[in-house]
């Protein structure tokens, strides 16, 4: 039992999803005891035992659904011989399993001012992990961030890139006091597995930087269904705060599969793509940020 419950935090510090299957119940003869458990991960690899054959399948099966849906479920089973022969285990009797999901849900902030500070706070608060990265070292501190969970700096983001591993369920959010880093961590953000990269900004800006990503030849590949930008729920906000909260409601949103009807900053996919797929000089060009 201790080894599994090693690898749950092993997985929660690699930033992976999973979830943990636990017997809370048996009645008869059944192929698990109770508090035996099972870590289902992501991949569907498993890690110790809720009692073998006769029912670990379903219970893979059902841990899937619930690292997917982020929702407990409680499984019961009822098991005779005629249900488990084929197995080759005689079983008789009922068991419960409690499904449960290990989640790190994972913010990585490009960027260590004001907003930043607001939006660490708030997605902290929310059940973020926060990583923080500058090319500061003086703005990535402890005393700044004290919620987050990683400060990485550096003499520059490309050394701040070399020492960071996002994990792939993390949302990445580029907040940074430029354009042309904006543009160099939001490429850098796209080119991981983060399912989900926003960008502040103003829509002519985020024009800009995708033509300018478009003739570096940066977006052969890219998925731009993952960028956000700019990134936020149109809540009208003004303030740093104000844009925080509608950014970490974005994330959680995000999270909880809940964006469909909301309203967003950003500009359509169709208008990303079509920028994307346009010839540098091309009439309709995206004009400075």
């Amino acid at each position: 039992m201790i080894d599994v419950f090693e690898e749950v935090a092993e997985l929660r510090s690699r930033g992976e999803r999973g979830a943990l299957c636990t017997v809370v119940s048996t009645t008869g003869s059944t192929p698990g005891r109770e508090t035996m458990r099972m870590l289902v991960r992501e991949s569907g690899s498993v890690s110790g035992s809720v009692g073998g054959g006769c029912v670990e399948a379903d219970v893979v099966a059902a841990a899937r659904e619930v690292i997917e849906t982020e929702t407990p479920r409680r499984l019961s089973f009822r098991l005779t011989e005629e249900a488990t022969g084929q197995t080759g285990l005689l079983c008789g009797g009922e068991i419960e399993i409690f499904v449960e999901p290990i989640s790190a849900p994972h913010v990585v902030l490009f960027g260590g001012g004001h907003v930043s500070r607001s939006l660490c706070a708030i997605a902290a608060d929310a059940g973020f992990r926060v990583t923080v990265c500058d090319d500061r070292p003086s703005f990535v501190t402890a005393e700044r961030f004290p919620q987050a969970h990683r400060l990485v700096s550096g003499a520059s983001f490309d050394e701040v890139f070399a020492s960071l591993r996002v994990p792939p369920s993390a949302c990445c959010v580029v907040v940074t006091r430029g354009h042309a880093m904006d543009q160099v961590c939001t490429d850098f953000a796209l080119h991981t597995e983060a399912p989900y990269v926003g960008l502040i900004g103003s829509k002519v800006k985020v024009r800009g930087l995708l033509a300018r990503l478009r003739d570096a030849d940066r977006l052969d590949g890219v998925d731009l269904a993952r960028l956000h930008a700019p990134i936020g729920l149109d809540v009208g906000s003004a303030t740093h705060g104000e844009i925080a909260v509608s950014v970490v409601a974005e994330l959680v949103a995000f999270r909880r599969h809940r964006l469909d009807g909301l309203r967003l900053m950003r500009l359509p996919l169709e208008e990303m793509q079509r920028i994307a797929a346009r010839r540098r000089g091309d009439p309709g060009e995206a004009g400075p940020a």
